[in-house]
């Protein structure tokens, strides 16, 4: 059994640009599919837009409010929002106050499968 404190785990800071707590990923457990942790943007941030060519990715919004663009697309969200995000779409999420959000990912989070503008 594998149970993780997301306080026990170190920020890093990923190649966009976000700090990132990693819950579970290949890195502290034996995640073979998929990864879970927690993003911090703070206000008036954006991140660098980028995509996964592997990864499909979920962003759930806890806390703040901000703009997600993806692809040529852009929506305000906040708390309780879910964003999908596929594979090979460009994105960035412009953060208006901090934003707090689980981002999962399929196959796990990679910086070798991130790629920026």
């Amino acid at each position: 059994m594998t149970v993780l404190n997301i306080e026990t785990q170190p920020p890093f800071t990923t190649k966009d640009g976000s700090t990132i707590r990693s819950i579970l990923d290949r890195a502290n457990a034996p995640v073979r599919n998929q990864s879970l942790a927690e993003a911090t943007v703070p206000a008036g941030v954006v991140t660098q837009r980028h995509y996964h060519r592997a990864s499909e990715e979920f962003y759930f919004i806890l806390e703040g409010r901000g703009t997600i663009s993806l692809g040529s697309s852009t929506r305000e969200v906040g708390p309780g929002d879910a964003v999908l995000i596929p594979p090979g779409e460009w994105h960035c999420i412009e953060a208006a106050t901090t934003l707090r959000f689980l981002c999962c990912c399929a196959p796990p989070y990679s910086h070798d499968d991130t790629f920026l503008e």
